[in-house]
C-alpha cells in the first residue's frame, strides 16, 4: 500500500480498503471460481456498501465453503438455517438463498458452456473497457452491457444480478476500468 497517491474517491482511509482499491478493484480476473465468488460478494451488497462487505469477507468465504459452486449446490435447509445464524456475513434470507441457487446456476452453465469467465467476459468482448472518466460522478451506475448481463445470467436462474449489481461487477473483476482520471492507477494504464 503507498500512501500519499491520489485515488478513486470512493476509498476510506481504512488499509483494507485501500489495499483492495491499489490491488484487487479493476484488475482483470479470468478464474471461474474467483468470478463466482465476485458475484456473489457483489450481490451480498445490495443495499450495503461494499465495504461493509470487503469487511466480511473473510467470514464469508469461510461460511461458504471458499465459494466453491460444487459444494454450495449441495446445502440443504439445515446449512441454510446454520449461515442464517452466522454474524460473520450479512444474514439476510434472500442473500443467502441466492448464493445457493447461483451455485446450482453455475454448474448448469459450467457444464453446457464450460468457462464461466469466457461466458461473462463475453458481455465486454473479452477485453477489459477502458473508460474516461472525469469525476467520481462520471461514473455510471449501469450499462448496456450490465443490463444485457443481468438479463442473460436472471434467464439462467441467478439471483442478485440486477444490472447495478453486475455493473459493479464489472468493474470489480476488471472487466471495466473505472478508475477516475486523477487516480494514479488510471494513469498508470
Amino acid at each position: 500500500m503507498t500512501t500519499g497517491l491520489s485515488r478513486c474517491g470512493w476509498v476510506n482511509d481504512d488499509p483494507l480498503y485501500i489495499k483492495y482499491h491499489d490491488e484487487e478493484w479493476g484488475v482483470p480476473v479470468r478464474d471461474d471460481l474467483k468470478l463466482f465468488e465476485m458475484l456473489n460478494l457483489e450481490g451480498a451488497q445490495a443495499g450495503l456498501s461494499w465495504y461493509t462487505i470487503l469487511r466480511k469477507r473473510d467470514n464469508y468465504r469461510r461460511a461458504f465453503d471458499n465459494f466453491d459452486p460444487a459444494l454450495i449446490a449441495q446445502y440443504d435447509d439445515a446449512k441454510i438455517e446454520s449461515l442464517l445464524q452466522d454474524e460473520g456475513i450479512v444474514r439476510n434470507r434472500l442473500k443467502v438463498h441466492a448464493v445457493v441457487t447461483n451455485a446450482k446456476a453455475y454448474m448448469q452453465l459450467k457444464d453446457e458452456l464450460g468457462s464461466f469467465s469466457d461466458y461473462l467476459w463475453g458481455f465486454v468482448g473479452g477485453e477489459q473497457q477502458h473508460c474516461p472518466r472525469p469525476t467520481l460522478q462520471a461514473v455510471p451506475a449501469k450499462t448496456p452491457e450490465s443490463d444485457r448481463m443481468s438479463k442473460e445470467l436472471k434467464k439462467r436462474g441467478f439471483k442478485f444480478v440486477g444490472s447495478t449489481i453486475c455493473y459493479a461487477f464489472m468493474q470489480a473483476t476488471g472487466m471495466v476500468d473505472d478508475h477516475v482520471d486523477t487516480c494514479f492507477k488510471a494513469q498508470s494504464r
